[in-house]
């Protein structure tokens, strides 16, 4: 029995039951869940099972937090459930017909910008750095340290660390005013197009032969190069740093590499689909598409920029630091990603990141407020310990839902706080060379000028939303919550409220499966049929550590000599594999699930040589074909053609006993009984 085994039985119900689960995978702390509907999940009992740090609700999909062991539990749930696994990929498909077109749309932009980040992080830590070296006047002129009357910097007083200012121009160059070639190459990655061909055209639009896109508004305009077609005239201007122009650039392309790929016969295909996509989306992106982005680009940095200076910049900064928090759990801040970097290009430094990263700060510290009322209750801080260190570090997901959301009021406590420190950070007019890490060590990425603004309004993000929580913290949190399960229920009788809530934790902590609807209890013994003629063996021979070690569950392996695999009882068809064909799960009345899984790594094969009969739901009689194959398509494929039966649960029955060492024939031959 697997490790996690108890704990998945006791979560299968909660999200649903497997009739509720469109696809489940796995990262590298999450269980990822698609439910067909997202409202039969329920959060609070899910939140009580032992192994469970938390679950949050992002991108469609229903996601429950559970540490390094993912994966161990991931392989428990899928053998009580019955129910295998997807890719990533997979899933992120199937979670969206659980988004509206916003969120897809969001969805897709956060995708295409999760690969630039980490050299926009670089690229604004090394303008920082820059900055401090080389545009800060720490000494005056003649070479001594004078930071209130200084006229020269580090940079002008060492040769040395001029030599260093002119070197990392090169890196922050390449990461900002080449920007739209990694846009370019990240739109087709994420859209499944040839990036080679959006790395060119990222290219084309930065490219040496033009001007400069920095350069255009201090160039007269008849001193413009344009290319001269004699009909008509195109400015040669580069995009350097050009976000929306770019992606809509990206997507030109996008959009006829799929139309020339669709219309075009595979035997012409190398050649038409390359060319006829390329050399139409380079035109169209220095004639159409590239102004509008430039024009659209530049407005909303500007619209931004003003609301952050106007008269009505501290109401603004209000509002941006309280809902900021609310927006991450809807997926909708990756656009800030790409309104922070227009910024920067446009006028060099960003007023908004700032106060992103003073969300991030205001929303740990209310965790950290948490931390210190439940300090007593170990289970609460094996997640608000690596929770709000993550979130000082610039990752805010386990905190927001595994800690504030759970609670609500340190959330709202941390968008207090939140917009404290963003209207004091706006009235001082905090700005940052470039998006960083959006926790305390964000401070790097301000402009040096304002690090001691910045760092008052740090303070303020730590001090106020602590300071909230721990007081409605005091007054909100039972003693369940502030010390655990196990010291409330040792509390004196006389706290008759708390023993109550305690008793109520413990009967939901670890739920029982509810039985199958259509269970009914055995009262004679009876026999499962062999689903496929072959030699019956041990699970434990078979050539796949999943199923011989039985973590799915007990069972027999078969070694073919048939091709057909058949009912092994009356049953209801609760899991097929229309991609594969190469697995079926079967539901018995008394609730006992089955998993018949043909070959090992057969799941590659793509369908290739497996023919699946049933579909889920299917209600089948003993004998009735669930799928056929081609053992000889499966061996050259170089696969094992051995077969797992798996008892992935028991339902009412009882001493199952499993019959190996001999001869079975499909639909003939017991190969188990149970009671």
């Amino acid at each position: 029995m697997g490790k996690y085994m108890q704990d998945a039985q006791a979560l299968l119900p909660l999200v649903g039951g497997k009739e509720n689960i469109s696809a489940v995978t796995h990262c590298v702390t999450r269980m990822r869940f698609v439910l067909v509907d997202p409202a039969r999940a329920q959060v609070d009992k899910i939140d009580e099972v032992a192994c469970v740090k938390g679950t949050f609700t992002q991108a469609g999909q229903f996601q429950v937090i559970i540490g390094n062991d993912v994966a161990e539990f991931y392989n428990d749930f899928t053998a009580v459930s019955g129910i295998e696994g997807v890719s990533k990929e997979a899933a992120k498909q199937a979670a969206g017909s659980n988004q509206n077109p916003l969120q897809r749309a969001m969805g897709v932009l956060g995708e295409i910008f999760a690969p630039l980040i980490p050299a926009l992080i670089s690229g604004g830590l090394i303008l920082g750095f820059r900055n401090i070296i080389g545009e800060v006047n720490f000494f005056d002129a003649t070479g001594a340290f004078n930071l209130e009357g200084g006229v020269m910097s580090i940079a002008d007083i060492s040769t040395f660390w001029m030599g260093v200012y002119n070197f990392l121009w090169l890196i922050g160059e390449a990461v900002f005013h080449m920007l739209p070639v990694g846009i370019c190459w990240s739109v087709t990655k994420k859209m499944g197009t040839t990036q080679i061909l959006g790395i060119v055209l990222g290219l084309t639009l930065v490219s040496g032969q033009l001007l400069n896109g920095f350069a255009v508004a201090g160039t007269p305009a008849a001193d413009i190069p344009v290319w001269d077609f004699g009909f008509a005239q195109v400015q040669m201007i580069g995009y350097q740093g050009q976000v929306i122009a770019a992606l809509l650039a990206a997507f030109v392309l996008v959009g006829l590499e799929k139309f020339f790929t669709k219309v075009t016969p595979e035997v012409v295909s190398m050649i038409v689909v390359p060319f006829c996509s390329l050399v139409p989306a380079v035109i169209i992106a220095h004639t159409l598409v590239g102004p509008i982005g430039w024009t659209v680009g530049n407005a909303i940095a500007e619209a931004v920029n003003w609301g952050l200076t106007s008269d009505v910049r501290i109401l603004f900064a209000a509002v941006f630091g309280a809902l900021y928090a609310p927006v991450v759990m809807t997926g909708l801040h990756h656009m800030t990603n790409a309104i922070d970097t227009q910024m920067v290009n446009v006028m060099g430094y960003t007023i908004l990141w700032p106060m992103i990263a003073l969300s991030n700060i205001a929303q740990g510290s209310a965790v950290l407020a948490m931390s210190v009322l439940q300090k007593k209750n170990e289970r609460a801080q094996q997640v608000n310990v690596p929770a709000c260190i993550s979130c000082y570090l610039g990752v805010t997901e386990p905190a927001l839902f595994g800690v504030n959301l759970k609670y609500r009021f340190p959330l709202v406590c941390g968008m207090i706080g939140s917009a404290c420190a963003a209207m004091l950070c706006t009235g001082l007019g905090v700005q940052a060379l470039s998006i960083g890490v959006g926790g305390l060590p964000g401070i790097l990425s301000i402009k040096f000028e304002y690090w001691i603004a910045f760092a008052l309004c740090m303070a303020v993000a730590i001090v106020v939303p602590f300071a909230l929580t721990f007081v409605a913290g005091k007054k909100k949190l039972t003693k369940v919550e502030l010390v655990g399960r196990d010291a409330a229920a040792a509390a004196p009788a006389d706290a008759a409220p708390v023993a109550a809530a305690a008793d109520a934790f413990s009967s939901s902590a670890s739920p029982v499966p509810a039985a199958h609807p259509n269970a009914a209890v055995a009262t004679e013994a009876y026999d499962l049929l062999a689903p496929l003629s072959g030699t019956v063996k041990p699970i434990e021979q078979m050539p796949d550590p999943v199923f011989s070690s039985k973590c799915m569950g007990d069972g027999v392996m078969i070694e073919p000599t048939g091709t057909c695999v058949v009912a092994p009882a009356d049953a209801t068809v609760s899991v097929t594999m229309p991609a594969s064909s190469h697995a079926v799960g079967l539901t018995l009345a008394n609730g006992m699930e089955l998993l018949i899984h043909v070959g090992v790594d057969t799941v590659d094969m793509k369908g290739d040589g497996f023919t699946c009969h049933v579909s889920q739901g299917d209600h089948v009689k003993v004998g009735d074909v669930l799928l056929t194959f081609d053992p000889e398509k499966i061996a050259a494929a170089g696969h094992p053609a051995a077969t797992a039966v798996v008892v992935s649960a028991m339902g009412s029955a009882k001493d199952l006993q499993l019959m190996t060492g001999q001869d079975a024939v499909a639909g003939e031959t017991a190969i188990a009984r149970c009671e």
